[in-house]
């Protein structure tokens, strides 16, 4: 039950913002449903945040950019292209942290496929290290590729997605999901 006449501070309200990306009264509105308890306020913001995305992933997204990443050495590289709706989006520096943070992900992880859906039915292959979407992020493994987007289309609001990519590793010519059908 929300109790209206808590008071909420705006310190507290500000480092849920700052934590979140959602705006001042969507904060104010969490923190007052969750009794002031931040931890439950960030819940009540993605799940809100998910509805949103989700809404969004609809319309076209024919806007971003095309980001590399090359591992120290040159042995191994990777290519990203990270669509959004406008390229006003694609400029912000968020939003090409996500990019950069991405094809350093399919360097270190070596994903064959974006999404579930994307790996073939005769393969045994385990998702969750095939699929980008699923891998947990390389640098905070409580969230996955896919949170972190969802995350970034909801601060941005607009939608965010992964149109392909392509990893190289130097003398390697077998593709990875060969390997994993072999195996």
């Amino acid at each position: 039950m929300t109790n209206s006449s808590m008071s909420i501070s705006t310190d507290k309200i500000k480092e849920l913002r700052d934590q979140t990306g959602a705006g001042i009264m969507d904060c104010r509105n969490a923190l007052l449903k969750a009794d002031g308890d931040t931890r439950k306020a960030m819940d009540i913001l993605k799940e809100q945040s998910l509805v949103r995305v989700g809404k969004k992933s609809r319309r076209e997204a024919s806007q971003g950019l095309i980001e590399t990443y090359v591992h120290t050495g040159g042995r191994i590289g990777a290519m990203v292209e990270l669509n959004c709706e406008t390229d006003f989006v694609a400029r912000t520096a968020e939003f090409q942290q996500l990019a950069h943070d991405l094809a350093m992900q399919i360097a270190a992880q070596e994903p064959v496929c974006i999404s579930e859906e994307q790996v073939p039915e005769d393969t045994e292959v385990d998702p969750e290290i095939a699929c980008l979407m699923l891998q947990p992020f390389i640098r905070d493994p409580s969230r996955t590729i896919r949170d972190l987007i969802t995350e970034t289309a909801a601060r941005v609001g607009e939608n965010v997605r992964v149109s392909r990519f392509a990893r190289f590793e130097l003398g390697q010519e077998e593709s990875r999901l060969a390997e994993l059908k072999a195996n």
